[in-house]
């Protein structure tokens, strides 16, 4: 007789792992926000070193090379565009992708092309960070609201999708992903941007609500994006330093995305200087 199929896994075993995990992160996170400066540069340097880390485990096989090259471009995200600038940090993190694509095309010609994408995943979301928290006036809601945001669409996704199930949203990338947890994001963060809009005294309430919908389909498709890479590598998490999320970049796959996006609408409607309140203010 063949051996009985193991037990599926309980719907909800991983929840409380991830409260203790939410509950013990978001405060330092929300902690560092507010205290800004270098100390939110140096978060943020720290995040994309460790995102680095995790990349260069899948895709390049631990190349300290490229491990090098990665790391350089995420803390020149975070450090250089308030010293030399948006495009000096940007020609800076350029000169770093071609060596790194360089050394990845030398090493393997037919290799996968996700060996090419690791120095701007690492790098352009710390920049967009970085560009948001300066603003002397809007930076801390900013930063904030994008977080919010993101945990809100993160965490309705992953209750809207376990109660309610129904057709998978991309089953060929990811396949717990439903199109009800979609709808669970989108409708969690329009839900959560109104209610920090109006603790915060913001106006505009029906774009923000709007624009956080928007912003959370962003956040699925990073999420997305992240598992499409794992599934090409055969990896079920990008490493294991956060209980019950797995590695860094499982963390924060969705809020890297949101934050490029809300950075170029913040920067195409207030500039360098006031990239938070052209996000916010409406």
């Amino acid at each position: 007789m063949a051996d009985a199929a193991p037990p599926a896994a309980p719907k909800w075993a991983d929840l409380g792992v991830r409260l203790i995990s939410a509950v013990v992160l978001i405060p330092a996170v929300i902690a560092d926000v507010w205290a800004g400066g270098i100390w939110f540069n140096l978060f943020v340097a720290l995040l994309g070193v460790l995102m680095a880390n995790e990349w260069v485990t899948i895709c390049h096989r631990q190349d300290q090379r490229q491990f090098a090259l990665h790391a350089a471009a995420a803390i020149a995200g975070a450090l250089l565009p308030l010293e030399v600038g948006i495009w000096g940090s940007l020609a800076a993190i350029a000169v770093l992708w071609v060596i790194s694509a360089g050394f990845a095309r030398y090493q393997d010609p037919a290799g996968a092309k996700w060996r090419y994408l690791g120095v701007p995943y690492v790098s352009l979301p710390a920049i967009a960070l970085v560009l948001l928290r300066n603003d002397q006036v809007y930076g801390i809601a900013a930063i904030i609201w994008i977080m919010v945001t993101v945990w809100s669409a993160d965490s309705l996704a992953y209750f809207a999708g376990r109660i309610i199930g129904g057709p998978k949203l991309a089953p060929a990338i990811s396949p717990k992903k439903t199109w009800a947890g979609l709808g669970g994001a989108v409708a969690g963060s329009a839900v959560a941007s109104v209610a920090f809009a109006l603790i915060v005294g913001l106006s505009g309430l029906f774009l923000l609500a709007f624009l956080a919908g928007l912003l959370a389909i962003i956040e699925q498709a990073g999420d997305l994006f992240k598992s499409s890479m794992k599934r090409h590598y055969g990896v079920k998490d990008s490493g294991r330093l956060i209980p019950g999320h797995g590695g860094v970049i499982d963390r924060v796959d969705g809020l890297v995305a949101v934050a490029m996006a809300a950075a170029l609408i913040g920067l195409a409607r207030g500039g360098m200087e006031a990239t938070g309140a052209g996000l916010l203010v409406w």
